[in-house]
C-alpha cells in the first residue's frame, strides 16, 4: 500500500508544473492579430501604454486598422489643409502622431491638433490672424511678447473708443459640436525678477457696458452672448457660442466670429487679446489647462 502510494505520488510529481505552464499562457503567447483587436477597443493613450508590454503588443500597436479608427473621419482633408498636400506612404500611426501634435499653418497664425484621448479636432487662431480695428495704430495697440500664449505674443490694447475683433476660417471640421472661445486677459502681463506680474493701471471701461460675442456659419447657424469683463490678472476663456457639423457634410465649414464693444460714450483699455479657440464641446472643461 505504501509502495502504491509512493508510486502514485512519484509518477505525478512533475505534472503540476507542466499543467501550470499549459493552463496559464503569458501575454506573449497571444497571436498578434488578436492583440490588435484588443488594442482597437482602447483609446490612443492606452494603446501606447500597452505597446510597451512585449513584442506582440508592440507589433500589433502599428496595425493600420487600429489607428484608422482613432483618426478623424476626414483626416486626409485636415492634413491637406495643414500641409498643403497629403503625404503618401505614411502608416496610420504616423499620421495620428502628426495630428496629435500642435501643428502650425497659414504663416503660423493658426494651429490645429487632435485631442489625444478623444481624437476630436481642436483649433486655435492667433490675434495676428484676426481683423482688429486700429491694430496698426501704436497709439492704441501694441504686440507684446508672452510665454503664456501658444503664439509667443499677444495684442495689448491701451485705449480705444471703438473696439471690434473679427475673424473667419474655413476648415474641414469632422462631424460634432464645437464651442468657440475668445482668450482674453485684463491687465498687461509681464515679469519682474522672474515672477509674473500684472499692470492694471490702464484697465477701464469694461465694467460699464458688456462685450458682445457672436459666431456664424455658412449654413445659417448663429449664436451670441454678452458679458462684462471683470477678472483682471488671469487669462479667461469667454464663450462666444456653439455650432454643429453634421455627419452628412462632406466639405469644409466656413465659420465667422466677432467680439465688439462699440458704445462710443466711453473709452476702453487695458486688455490683452491672445487668440480664438475652437474646441470640441465635450472637451471644453479642459480649457482650464490650456
Amino acid at each position: 500500500m505504501g509502495s502504491g502510494f509512493s508510486l502514485f505520488t512519484n509518477g505525478s510529481s512533475s505534472s503540476p508544473s507542466r499543467e501550470r505552464d499549459l493552463l496559464k499562457p503569458g501575454l506573449g503567447d497571444l497571436p498578434e492579430s488578436c492583440v490588435a483587436l484588443i488594442l482597437e477597443k482602447l483609446d490612443p493613450v492606452e494603446i501606447c501604454r500597452f505597446s510597451k508590454l512585449n513584442r506582440a503588443f508592440r507589433s500589433a500597436s502599428w496595425a493600420d486598422f487600429v489607428w484608422e479608427s482613432k483618426l478623424p473621419h476626414d483626416y486626409r482633408s485636415i492634413l491637406e489643409k495643414i500641409l498643403g498636400g497629403f503625404p503618401e506612404k505614411l502608416r496610420k500611426r504616423d499620421i495620428y502622431n502628426f495630428l496629435s501634435r500642435v501643428n502650425s499653418f497659414d504663416d503660423g497664425t493658426k494651429k490645429a491638433w487632435v485631442d489625444k484621448r478623444t481624437s476630436d479636432l481642436c483649433l486655435c487662431l492667433s490675434v495676428k490672424g484676426l481683423s482688429v480695428t486700429g491694430i496698426d495704430d501704436r497709439r492704441y495697440w501694441n504686440h507684446i511678447p508672452s510665454d503664456e500664449s501658444r503664439f509667443a505674443s499677444v495684442a495689448y490694447l491701451q485705449h480705444v473708443w471703438w473696439f471690434q475683433v473679427d475673424g473667419e476660417i474655413e476648415f474641414p471640421f469632422p462631424a460634432g459640436t464645437y464651442s468657440v472661445f475668445f482668450r482674453l486677459h485684463l491687465g498687461k502681463p509681464g515679469k519682474r525678477f522672474g515672477w509674473k506680474v500684472c499692470n492694471t493701471d490702464q484697465i477701464h471701461g469694461w465694467d460699464i457696458k458688456p462685450v458682445q460675442f457672436q459666431i456664424w456659419t455658412e449654413d445659417g447657424q448663429h449664436s451670441s452672448s454678452q458679458c462684462k469683463l471683470t477678472e483682471p490678472g488671469t487669462w479667461s476663456h469667454y464663450h462666444a457660442g456653439d455650432f454643429v457639423v453634421g455627419k452628412s457634410k462632406s466639405s469644409s465649414t466656413k465659420l465667422k466670429f466677432s467680439m465688439t464693444q462699440i458704445d462710443c460714450t466711453h473709452t476702453k483699455g487695458g486688455l490683452c487679446v491672445d487668440s480664438v479657440i475652437v474646441y470640441p464641446s465635450s472637451c471644453k472643461d479642459r480649457l482650464r489647462r490650456f
